[in-house]
């Protein structure tokens, strides 16, 4: 295999893993610990089979048109024998005509992509050689665009005329909230004309491997490995990403929320490809600027396309390059995928069939490779699960209501039809929370509070929808951007000065203005300035957007989701959220239709989940799936787990519901943490069960006098709820440690108290001194009381064999419990000269059950003490050694 360096022998094994599943078209689950080269062996082992199976295509291509070639003349003589075996079924001539056929249609075929192809390979090689040319025609394209638009504007700004009409009478700027066709105002008819002749956009021939991860920057970390690596200069690869991400049109990006960006988006591409239909009526166009985008030019997104291919780039790269070009990189590198060899997207994109549809992503026969997929199960169940509140549902209701009296007279009867009905919709979501859609939500008071599960077939007859066509509905939706023109309107009449006229002059301004002074009443606790505030909060998305995601998970089957109402002490605050409880349903179709699939991450224990909750249900033969894991870089003396059953005191280590909150655990656990302290160095993270715990034993430790304690030793640093002041904490405590390592003396580092799931067990790398030790307190089960957990355990326990005497739903709290374990203490070593102490505090992970689901290479290395004194010493004794020899 092609490496930047000489490869682990661990690396080399997982190439090979890699390289015989592709080849076998397996399902695979690879495991390997962050610090091992994870991405480049994925990298190298991927891209070495593609281009081995590309040279086999071209060799069997070759082989087929050489063949093809003396072929043809051979058909002759069996053509020239007609009516032989006319009384037998099927004559020999028949047969063989019939085979020949087939053969000639395939050669031809082939003959037509190597054409496409070696057309495509001479622009690029074109494109490589001639850099300057191609500036030179960018800066021209610009020209001419910023001319066509100049002229466009005057004439407008000419025809317009002044004088504004009667009520009735809309001014051009309320033309584009109607829900109708609209003029075109583009003349460039040429764009779809373009499309069809480009032939060379349709390349299905070529074999690709999507790429996914869960960030744009973990996206954007893995391009650059491809950069680096062998295959960096001729692999064709594009990066896929959402609008929020790829957008240049400030104007559109201003809008901040995603499905507001989107909307606007496909409007603007709406009104660009219409036909121009009365050109004579220039003078009641509105104007070009707020209608299409300047940055949607099928000819500057065919170079972008282009360049794209030519050189390898990253998001950020692809953004800078559209900005330059003025090419749009959302559309410009979707026009890419089809010749592209290495596809690189989020999840979201790939896991969600309508967003992979119409990205133009077609799996058939191509390979899909999810990294970080340990969260894999869980992403899929939250793509296609949706909550909508009580206040969402009023606002939406009363939003539409006056934008249909607003425009009744210029609506179109379908219309009307469908707005109706999803007032109906929004009516009676209400009043299965308790409410009514034409009172103040947030006054409103739910008389029975609690939570309800329903089968969505029970939800649908219960709140009497199921005589709606739900389907119809969220096509309309999709189809009349309703939820955009909706906005629009709220953003044009919405503010507590402009209120919403109707012709009724009498008519009290209610509803939006209502629901307006309702938020401002609750936001007055925060002290924020209130209108102002949830204005904004309006800005950001319209709330039927919501809605809609609502009503599309109301489409799936029966059995694979739940409705669970949750009724609060007001309508506003209980909300309606959807469940879904199979997401193998929404991964079936990706492994049918796939070559090969291959689900990797750094910690993928246990993988029971995977095997049975995602493939098995989703239909793939247990044959046909792989299991690989790879051990750690580091010498086995560089790291040291250690399962700690009991105390300095010998209290037990038991962190059970019931036992954990007693005073005589949460001082075991403080004499744990300072015996340690006094004897390692640098950094330990310290991970409790959830933030309400660690809370609870910081206020003990400050009143017993432990926590002066261990301050004396190392500084106390706490993980913060809200995300954007990580950064800030992680700064402090690298700053903290390294000053105490060059300067001595009582202090010896920092200490830093996180949370288990929280914004510092994933993703946050705690390496070197950062991170000498990760302790963790108790085993961080889940909430078993939550009605999702119970309902999906149900669920489980329902369509579930038992595996190994034990019910589905308690292998299930394991593995989450386990999977979370394994992520944070995953942390402590980053590289191969790493090292680093684990400490699991509590009897219970020696039970061979939960033991068995640690990461095979903790497992092979961690020693189970019964007793502190024994451990203590094994920590002390390993400290030296390994300060000095790293």
């Amino acid at each position: 295999f092609p490496f930047p360096y000489t490869p682990y022998r661990i690396q080399e094994q997982f190439m090979e893993a890699l390289y015989g599943a592709l080849e076998a078209g397996r399902v695979g689950i690879f495991e390997s610990p962050t610090g091992t080269g994870k991405s480049l062996s994925l990298i190298c082992g991927a891209l070495a089979w593609l281009r081995d199976w590309e040279e086999k295509r071209r060799q069997e291509e070759a082989r087929l048109l050489a063949v093809g070639a003396g072929g043809q003349e051979a058909l002759s003589p069996q053509q020239a024998r007609p009516g032989s075996a006319d009384t037998a079924g099927q004559p020999d001539w028949v047969t063989a005509f019939v085979q020949k056929k087939e053969e000639r249609d395939m050669v031809d075929r082939l003959k037509e992509e190597q054409i496409r192809r070696k057309k495509r390979e001479d622009r690029l090689e074109k494109i490589r050689q001639n850099v300057q040319l191609k500036y030179a025609a960018k800066r021209k394209r610009c020209e001419e665009d910023e001319a066509k638009r100049l002229l466009q504007l005057s004439k407008e700004a000419l025809s317009q005329g002044a004088g504004e009409g009667a009520l009735d009478q809309l001014d051009h700027n309320e033309e584009e909230l109607i829900l109708a066709e609209y003029e075109s105002d583009d003349e460039k008819k040429v764009v779809s004309g373009l499309e069809e002749d480009d032939d060379d956009l349709e390349e299905e021939h070529v074999t690709k491997i999507y790429y996914c991860s869960r960030t744009h920057s973990q996206l954007s970390q893995f391009v650059r490995e491809v950069q680096k690596s062998p295959f960096g200069k001729d692999t064709r690869l594009v990066s896929l990403g959402s609008r929020q991400n790829l957008c240049v049109n400030e104007e559109v990006r201003r809008l901040g929320a995603l499905q507001l960006i989107n909307d606007r988006c496909m409007e603007m591409q709406k009104n660009k490809h219409e036909k121009k239909s009365n050109e004579e009526n220039e003078g009641k166009k509105r104007r070009v600027s707020r209608t299409v985008c300047p940055f949607y030019s099928f000819e500057q997104m065919q170079f972008l396309r282009d360049e794209v291919l030519v050189e390898v780039k990253d998001i950020e790269q692809l953004v800078s390059l559209g900005r330059e070009t003025k090419a749009c990189p959302y559309y410009g590198s979707r026009f890419a995928i089809p010749a592209a060899q290495l596809v690189v997207l989020p999840y979201q994109m790939l896991l969600h069939e309508p967003t992979r549809n119409a990205a133009g992503i077609k799996l058939k026969d191509q390979v899909v490779i999810i990294d970080e997929a340990h969260n894999l199960i869980d992403t899929i169940t939250c793509i296609h699960s949706a909550e909508v509140s009580g206040s969402q549902l009023c606002c939406a209701h009363s939003q539409l209501s006056q934008y249909m009296e607003r425009y009744r007279k210029h609506l179109k009867a379908k219309n009307l039809m469908y707005i109706k009905q999803i007032l109906y919709l929004l009516e009676q979501f209400v009043a299965m929370l308790g409410g009514n859609v034409n009172q103040n939500p947030g006054s409103q008071a739910v008389s029975q509070t609690g939570t309800v599960l329903k089968s969505i077939n029970d939800f649908l007859f219960q709140s009497q929808i199921d005589n709606i066509n739900l389907f119809k509905v969220q096509r309309y939706c999709e189809k009349s951007l309703i939820s955009r023109k909706l906005f629009g309107f709220v953003e044009r009449y919405g503010g507590p000065a402009s209120a919403v006229k109707t012709n009724k002059e009498n008519q009290k301004v209610a509803g939006l203005q209502d629901f307006l002074l309702t938020l401002q009443q609750g936001s007055d606790k925060e002290g924020d300035p209130p209108v102002e505030a949830e204005h904004d909060q309006l800005r950001t998305a319209s709330p039927l957007m919501q809605i809609e995601g609502f009503l599309s998970a109301l489409t799936n089957a029966n059995q694979d989701g739940r409705v669970i109402l949750n009724r609060q002490g007001t309508v506003g605050q209980s909300s309606l959220k959807f469940l879904l409880l199979n997401p193998a349903v929404h991964f079936a179709k990706v492994v049918e239709e796939c070559r090969a699939v291959i689900i990797a991450g750094g910690t993928m224990q246990p993988v029971a989940d995977f095997r049975e909750q995602l493939l098995c249900c989703a239909g793939v033969d247990p044959a046909r799936i792989m299991e690989f894991s790879c051990g750690h870089v580091i010498p086995p003396e560089n790291i040291l787990p250690i399962i700690l059953c009991s105390g300095p005191s010998n209290q037990q280590l038991e962190f059970t519901y019931q036992t954990r909150d007693l005073p005589q655990m949460m001082d075991e656990t403080g004499r744990i943490l300072c015996n340690l302290c006094n004897v390692i160095p640098g950094g330990v993270v310290c991970f409790f069960p959830s933030y309400e715990y660690e809370k609870q034993v910081y206020g003990h430790w400050e009143k017993s006098g432990l926590l002066s304690r261990l301050a004396a030793r190392k500084k106390i640093f706490q993980e913060p709820k809200k995300a954007n002041q990580v950064e800030q904490v992680l700064v402090e405590y690298a700053k903290c440690i390294k000053r105490c390592s060059q300067t001595g003396g009582q202090m010896t580092g920092a200490l830093l108290l996180s949370v288990v799931g929280g914004k510092m067990s994933e993703g946050i790398n705690f390496s070197d001194d950062l991170g000498r030790c990760v302790i963790m307190v108790g085993m961080p089960y889940p909430n078993i009381k939550s009605p999702e957990l119970q309902e999906k355990m149900t669920w489980l326990d329902k369509t579930m064999p038992r595996a190994g005497g034990q019910a589905p739903s308690r292998v299930l709290i394991e593995n989450l419990c386990m999977k979370a374990v394994n992520q944070s203490i995953g942390r402590a070593i980053r590289h191969q000269k790493d090292f680093a102490s684990i400490l699991l505090l509590d009897h219970r992970y020696a039970r061979p059950a939960i033991f068995n689901k640690l990461p095979q290479w903790i497992r092979e290395r961690t020693q189970v003490k019964p007793a502190f004194g024994s451990a203590f010493a094994e920590l002390r004794k390993v400290r030296t050694p390994c300060i000095l020899s790293c």
